[in-house]
């Protein structure tokens, strides 16, 4: 049986405006202050000399679009899915250290204690570790209430064989409709978050690519002025020493 089986389209729906609409702005902001001096810092300028680039605007056209495939992914699941989880599964926030969602279920006397993760290959041994022991000490509110603990990670997309109970045997893990269908009910779920957002991001596509238009310019004279010669090459030389030397 889901853990909810009646949810409220229009909560869901204001969910994922709110989330986008965060989205979109940490986004910008991150491009809007982006210093191309502090990226040179962290690049390998060995890379691209050895690629042949020989402008400012390609190496400029490159590092913003890696910094963006970095951090939209990271943006995006911290802000999308959590809250929609929330608004999908009548639950609450959870106080609770590594814990996303609490759910008190008194029909059903249990307590749903969910962690919202975005795709199935967030964890490594020790970070798994953790997350037991998360589950381990919010039991202790279902111990206190005299209440059923049921346990969940859910992937927020793809896909994840179920692993049943495993150690310390109280939670499962479901990723994409799987999860979602455990939340809501609704085994479609996972398809109408798509349909939910309508044309809703299509409102940012204006703001976000002249964001990205004025940073594409104003790093390419930034790496002019510091980085090139004045005839307009680049001055690996120049460039190399800012980045590993002295």
């Amino acid at each position: 049986m889901a853990i909810n089986d009646s949810y409220d389209e229009e909560k869901v729906i204001q969910a994922i405006a709110d989330a986008l609409e965060i989205f979109y702005n940490s986004l910008i902001s991150k491009i809007d202050e982006l210093d191309i001096k502090k990226i040179m810092k962290r690049k390998n300028p060995y890379l691209y000399r050895a690629k042949a680039m020989e402008s400012a605007s390609e190496i400029v056209e490159s590092v913003l679009n890696a910094f963006i495939t970095s951090s939209e992914e990271t943006i995006f699941g911290n802000c999308f899915f959590e809250p929609i989880a929330i608004a999908a599964s009548g639950g609450n926030k959870a106080l609770a250290e590594g814990i996303d969602i609490m759910i008190e279920n008194s029909d059903k006397n249990t307590i749903y204690a969910i962690a919202v993760k975005s795709g199935p290959s967030v964890f490594n041994a020790d970070s798994k570790k953790r997350q037991e022991q998360n589950f381990m000490a919010a039991s202790k509110l279902a111990q206190q209430a005299k209440s059923r603990y049921e346990a969940y990670i859910g992937y927020s997309y793809g896909k994840k064989k179920e692993s049943g109970r495993g150690k310390p045997k109280m939670y499962r893990e479901l990723a994409g409709k799987r999860f979602w269908a455990e939340l809501t009910g609704d085994d479609d779920f996972y398809l109408k978050i798509i349909d939910f957002m309508g044309t809703m991001p299509e409102q940012y596509v204006a703001k976000y690519k002249e964001s990205y238009n004025k940073a594409c310019n104003r790093l390419v004279r930034e790496f002019s002025n510091s980085f090139c010669l004045q005839d307009g090459s680049i001055d690996w030389e120049k460039l190399v020493e800012f980045n590993s030397g002295d």
